[in-house]
């Protein structure tokens, strides 16, 4: 009795377990709207209106994730109670603020549709601008940008360093699109698996779909003045941005390859290091015997550039090793396949 009891609890834990991973696989027809939110007490409502009407206008399954960053104006209770009226949104409460990035990752954590779109709460964005995104899917591209063409937002504090922003992004990345930071995209689910974002990143993740071979486009969208609330955002902003374009240019290049970087740099330094050394030689022994030999920089810039040589191509070795350590530990592979064709499952 006592062996059938157990085998009982056990065949219980089994499908139980078995329904939480069948909740969690991705539906292929479900559409996700993934949504930060961060003290937007006034605009929930609303929003959550807006998305409502929207999605019902389209035949697809939808579900709508509001990821709490830690807001301390009430706007958690305003989440339960929606969520308590409807059971297609989800709600997740961070305990404290981890930045628009971190909460945007939690609802394509939190996400089980195959198509995931990721929008502001501060109703600046329409939701009626999904079906023109969801047409663009259809038409075979991966991951679909808006546009804010007619971007309603201070012309000095927003607009122009956006402009310039998205520029210098396009240009450094390769990635042709006219705004970056507009939240309202739309990404195929297997284009996005796996990366994860870290600082101001999310503006980013059409690159990073890009190296996953995503087809991308954009569409220009409606944009709106914030009508509560203020922006979280000002000009310190762009500093974040650049520094994590520099973040995103070097896992382009050499992510799996540091050494190319780090190493031309040691060489760099070596070049830098005999050449100012076989200057102060010359100097010394042809140019003015009679002076010391450290009577000109040279000496010291040798050193100085032969020191940072060699701890670049240390560092370049570190970076060798951390690079294997990543993959070879994680069974991570260092190419991407889109389909296969007589290959048995798992190969």
């Amino acid at each position: 009795m006592e062996g059938d009891s157990l085998a009982l609890r056990a065949s219980g834990e089994l499908c139980r377990l078995a329904r939480g991973v069948c909740f969690s696989l991705p539906s292929p027809d479900m559409l996700s709207i993934a949504i930060p939110i961060y003290n937007e007490a006034g605009s929930i409502g609303a929003l959550c209106e807006r998305v409502r009407e929207a999605m019902e206008k389209q035949p697809r399954p939808w579900e709508l994730i509001l990821v709490n960053d830690g807001s301390s104006d009430g706007s958690d209770k305003l989440l339960d109670e929606i969520a308590a009226k409807d059971p297609r949104v989800k709600v997740v409460h961070f305990r404290r603020n981890f930045g628009q990035t971190a909460a945007m990752m939690a609802g394509f954590d939190f996400a089980t549709g195959e198509i995931i779109i990721p929008m502001d709460g501060d109703l600046q964005n329409d939701p009626a601008d999904i079906p023109l995104l969801l047409a663009k899917l259809d038409e075979g591209f991966d991951v679909v940008s808006g546009w804010r063409k007619d971007r309603q937002d201070n012309a000095l504090k927003r607009n122009a360093p956006s402009i310039m922003a998205n520029r210098l992004i396009s240009w450094v990345s390769g990635v042709r699109l006219h705004d970056f930071g507009c939240s309202l995209k739309a990404y195929r689910r297997e284009v996005i698996e796996g990366v994860r974002l870290y600082g101001e990143m999310h503006r980013f993740l059409p690159i990073y779909a890009k190296w996953h071979g995503a087809k991308i486009t954009e569409v220009v969208v409606q944009h709106y003045a914030r009508a509560h609330g203020e922006s979280k955002y000002g000009l310190e902003r762009v500093l974040k941005v650049l520094a994590d374009l520099i973040t995103v240019k070097f896992l382009d290049r050499f992510q799996q390859k540091p050494m190319y970087l780090f190493g031309g740099a040691g060489l760099l330094m070596f070049s830098i290091s005999f050449f100012s050394g076989g200057l102060a030689v010359f100097f010394k022994f042809l140019w003015s015997p009679s002076k010391p030999f450290i009577s000109t920089p040279l000496p010291v810039i040798a050193l100085i550039a032969g020191a940072a040589g060699m701890l670049c191509i240390l560092m370049g070795l570190l970076a060798e090793m951390v690079v294997r350590t990543f993959y070879e530990s994680q069974g991570k592979r260092v190419y991407m396949v889109r389909a296969t064709r007589n290959v048995e499952e798992g190969k």
